[in-house]
């Protein structure tokens, strides 16, 4: 394996980081306000799924606790 010296190292960085192409502010603005609402969304879904299956377990163990009587 080739080493290379420190010098050439930090050159080799710099030219890397010329190639980073940032987002605009435009871009990341979208970006956020698309995760804001996805994750807002997915939120309130599961909120709901839970809710949901929390009121099935209730209605079964009232059925199960009913019934050993």
């Amino acid at each position: 394996m080739a080493r290379t010296s420190p010098s050439e190292f930090f050159n080799q960085v710099k030219a890397e980081a010329k190639k980073i192409v940032w987002p605009t502010s435009r871009e990341t603005a979208m970006t956020t306000l698309m995760v804001v609402l996805l994750t807002s969304t997915l939120g309130l879904f599961f909120f709901g799924i839970d809710t949901f299956f929390g009121w099935v377990v209730q209605i079964l163990l009232g059925l199960a606790a009913g019934s050993s009587s």
